[in-house]
């Protein structure tokens, strides 16, 4: 890498701003970072230091390119780059003095292994009343002027959220025709996952794609979202490729394709519109009324969507076990799941109301982002799903509202079936429900607390209605050995559910998935002996102690599934390599960074491999990982007692060797199995 800093002018003159450039010029191959690097890599940054009253703006990046590498996609260049940044020089300059600019930059450069760099660049130049161009960068920095973007009147866009999973539109504006293909949003920040142009068409019309919140914004999504809107082809018929834009954030979903957007420019804020949740603009047209309806049809809508069915199967049931008992007491199992949904949503409207004062930012199925509260709701998926397959009874109060009409208990079973069915709701998200609800978080408390009862009476309307209309009710078939049938057969939603659950725990978990589906097989085998042995066909000492196996295995289920942190990785230490190696047991050392963006794809290639988990299980290795993202004088040291002074640097400890085995650059499962296997 060469590294230079230049000037667009000659000279410098006193109460003007003058561009200089940072130049870097790559080796083959070789590449550094935007400011958002994407999935690895760190920015290039510059630390000036400047004569007093002098003061240097910020780097002016032009558009990156997107570079896959195993799947880990990072933004960066390579090339001769020209990095532009303003220097405003003071009036009280004075003519004739000689000034030096100087500056400290660093960057990171990869192909397959990444170096970070550093250099000291300076650059003197008089003082005058007068600058003219120079002639040998003023043509090469205006050249890179131009390729900064810059934002445009020709665009409007929009952002509308659901969750972490973000709809960006464009549309076209003063007469332009977007051009379609590849499209992409590059963030300034790293608040979205990096991803790679998405196809958007022929072109002519508004285009529409997706990208999604990064994890860490998921307790705090962004009211905006700032960035490069990347078009392959260019936006438009001679358009630029890049534009840059501000991009308020609307909690909802995204209009209809036909649907028009408000006159702006791109990223710009809409000219009118309801202030919208988190700081985003409400599209909901209407007022109060029109919230209190969207809500009203989204949980309606509710009852149909796939994490609401398992309870309506649920319900289902208990309609059918009610079909020939008193209508009174049909009526009042009604109002009580009612109460119990009205209770659930004014709890979470509770809540959400006390973050929101707090300053908290949640969205909607804030729940499934707590991976306990997942797994708990998992337990409760799969129990519910084992009952209804026949491995051990629940009581009717809890299969369903009103299955046990003739119990004690029953009212407070159809209240609980009222709390279970929000529970699982909230997640959803309904066509009509998203935008209601963003507005609701942000209404006056009355109003909000209006808009959560209406999402409940939505809810909660259909089981109502079958209550409250008994010829309905008789309509249902009558009792017989079909309801057995029907019973297993609505076991599967719930087991489909449950799947899901484990899907998300998967995101949330990661090695520690294992330990997760083991705990729950564990909740499985304790409801099995509850149902197996706990039956009144049995002694009441076999009775007792299938109970306490029951609650033995539950309690060991939860203890061993319940979520936590990872700790498989050993911090690397020489005092740690020592200790273990005097152990003599064979000890794995990865050398790694979060910017490396070979780091990565190793990772993803190596240690997802059922293979090399098993060989490292069975063989007891130590795996000890050094984390190079910050500077760390030791893992310097010890990169260079290999000849090494770049990461990824992989070593393999053999018990009864002195020096470890240097692994290439690049892994594949076999190279690390052929290396640690060398002691069998």
């Amino acid at each position: 890498m060469r590294t230079s800093l230049v000037a667009e002018s000659t000279a410098l003159v006193p109460g003007q701003t003058t561009t200089v450039a940072l130049r870097f010029v790559h080796d083959e191959h070789w590449h550094t970072y935007w400011k958002n690097p994407g999935d690895a890599g760190l920015p290039t940054t510059a630390s000036w230091k400047l004569p007093p009253g002098y003061s240097a703006g910020p780097i002016q990046w032009p558009a990156p390119e997107i570079t896959d590498t195993g799947g880990v996609l990072t933004y960066g260049y390579g090339g001769d780059l020209l990095l532009l940044v303003d220097i405003v020089v003071p009036a009280a300059a004075v003519p004739g003095a000689d000034v030096t600019l100087r500056v400290n930059v660093d960057w990171l450069m990869c192909m397959e292994s990444c170096v970070p760099g550093a250099a000291k660049l300076e650059l003197a130049l008089p003082v005058a009343t007068e600058a003219a161009p120079d002639a040998q960068w003023a043509p090469k920095i205006a050249a890179a002027r131009a390729a900064v973007p810059q934002p445009s009147d020709k665009l409007a866009v929009r952002a509308y959220r659901s969750g972490r999973d973000v709809t960006l539109r464009v549309e076209a504006r003063g007469g332009v025709v977007l051009a379609g293909g590849a499209v992409g949003f590059f963030a300034d920040d790293g608040a979205v996952e990096t991803k790679a142009l998405q196809p958007a068409g022929d072109g002519g019309g508004p285009v529409q794609f997706s990208v999604r919140l990064a994890e860490s914004m998921s307790a705090s999504p962004p009211a905006e979202l700032t960035g490069l809107l990347v078009a392959e082809a260019g936006w438009w018929a001679g358009g630029p490729k890049a534009v840059a834009v501000r991009i308020p954030v609307t909690v909802g979903s995204a209009p209809a394709s036909g649907a028009a957007l408000q006159p702006g420019a791109a990223g710009a804020a809409p000219a009118s519109g309801v202030s919208g949740a988190l700081g985003g603009p409400a599209t909901i047209q209407g007022g109060l009324l029109g919230i209190l309806g969207l809500a009203f049809l989204g949980g309606i809508i509710l009852n149909l969507m796939p994490c609401v069915f398992p309870v309506l199967g649920i319900k289902i049931m208990g309609f059918v076990h009610q079909a020939g008992s008193d209508r009174a007491k049909v009526k009042a199992h009604g109002l009580a799941f009612a109460a119990g949904v009205l209770a659930s949503f004014w709890t979470l409207a509770g809540v959400l109301l006390v973050a929101r004062a707090g300053g908290s930012q949640l969205g909607w199925g804030y729940q499934l982002q707590v991976p306990v509260f997942v797994f708990a709701l998992t337990i409760v998926m799969l129990v519910f799903a084992l009952s209804l397959s026949g491995v051990f009874e629940i009581g009717g109060s809890l299969i369903g509202a009103g299955a046990g009409l003739q119990s004690k208990g029953g009212y407070t079973g159809s209240f609980f079936s009222g709390v279970l069915a929000t529970v699982v709701a909230t997640p959803c998200s309904a066509p009509f429900l998203a935008p209601a609800l963003g507005a609701a978080i942000v209404l006056p408390p009355v109003q909000s607390l209006a808009a959560f009862t209406a999402i409940a009476v939505g809810l909660a309307l259909p089981y109502l209605v079958l209550s409250f209309a008994p010829g309905l009710v008789k309509l249902l078939p009558r009792p017989g050995p079909w309801m057995e049938t029907f019973k297993q057969f609505m076991a599967f939603p719930l087991y489909a559910t449950a799947g899901y659950l484990v899907f998300v725990l998967a995101a949330q978990v990661g090695d520690g998935l294992l330990n997760t589906i083991l705990g729950l097989t564990l909740v499985a085998m304790a409801v099995w002996v509850l149902g197996r042995w706990a039956t009144l066909v049995h002694s009441s000492r076999v009775r007792w102690i299938a109970r306490v196996v029951t609650v033995a295995l539950f309690a060991a289920g939860v203890v061993l599934g319940l979520p936590r942190a990872n700790e498989d990785w050993l911090v690397w230490s020489p005092e740690t390599i020592a200790r273990l190696r005097a152990d003599n047991r064979i000890v794995y050392v990865d050398f790694t960074a979060r910017w490396c963006v070979t780091c990565q794809a190793n990772k993803a290639a190596v240690f997802t491999s059922a293979e090399v988990k098993e060989t490292f299980s069975r063989l007891k290795i130590a795996k000890v990982r050094g984390d190079w993202t910050n500077r760390d004088p030791q893992i310097a040291a010890e990169l260079q007692r290999f000849d090494r002074a770049a990461v990824p640097v992989n070593l393999v400890y053999l018990p009864g060797r002195a020096e470890p085995l240097l692994l290439p650059e690049v892994l594949t499962p076999g190279t690390v199995l052929e290396a640690v296997r060398r002691k069998e």
